[in-house]
């Protein structure tokens, strides 16, 4: 899946002269965390978030006159301008590491010179969940196997000759183990003993979940 997919189009921006209670009143209003700043010809300079204008406002003890001047103080002053851009055909798991890697809540996306999506990592999450198949009534299968071609096709060719549809497949290292590897479904079935039994009696090893009274 790519990110033009699921980014949002109608991106909010303000300007950079903008004051800083504009961009705190339009947050307010539109329930959003972060605010892209274009220039004149919507090409992106800057970055405000949530967390800038927190930063930047004194506290509510201070004299309302010094926070009415804070908050006049045009955007510029606290933007952010280093910003990490994505771009419309930038793959969902390359954007996920992009915001694990730089802890950033938000990725514009730039085409053409221009801002013409944002993603932020609650869309993000969202989308995983739905890609992992969590969201949808079913159950999670692990499966240890050996670190070969083909274990995947074989371990598939048992759930179709069960019926079983498979929502999704994730395949991570096997941290004790660097000769196997663990197979993750998510399969549409609410009950998979009968689906656990039949994998291990092809000699497979499932993890999880481990019935009560049914050996690893």
């Amino acid at each position: 899946m790519i990110i033009e997919e699921i980014m949002k189009t109608d991106v909010i921006t303000l300007h950079a002269e903008d004051t800083i209670h504009s961009a705190l009143l339009l947050m307010r209003e539109r329930k959003i965390r972060h605010i892209p700043i274009v220039d004149q010809q919507e090409q992106l300079v800057g970055l405000i978030t949530e967390r800038d204008i927190k930063d930047t406002v004194p506290s509510p003890f201070f004299r309302n006159d010094q926070l009415e001047k804070e908050l006049n103080f045009p955007i510029s002053n606290i933007m952010k301008t280093n910003v990490i851009t994505g771009h419309p055909l930038d793959f969902v798991e390359e954007v996920a590491g992009l915001f694990y890697e730089h802890r950033i809540g938000c990725l514009p996306i730039i085409l053409k010179q221009k801002i013409i999506g944002i993603i932020t990592s609650t869309d993000l999450l969202r989308t995983m969940v739905e890609l992992t198949g969590v969201n949808q009534p079913g159950s999670q299968i692990e499966i240890k196997v050996p670190n070969r071609s083909g274990m995947l096709h074989e371990i598939t060719a048992i759930f179709s000759e069960m019926h079983v549809n498979v929502h999704s497949v994730l395949v991570y290292p096997d941290k004790k183990d660097s000769q196997s590897k663990i197979l993750v479904f998510r399969i549409q079935t609410m009950n998979p003993i009968r689906v656990i039994q039949h994998l291990k009696e092809k000699g497979h090893i499932v993890l999880w979940p481990n019935m009560p009274g049914m050996s690893v």
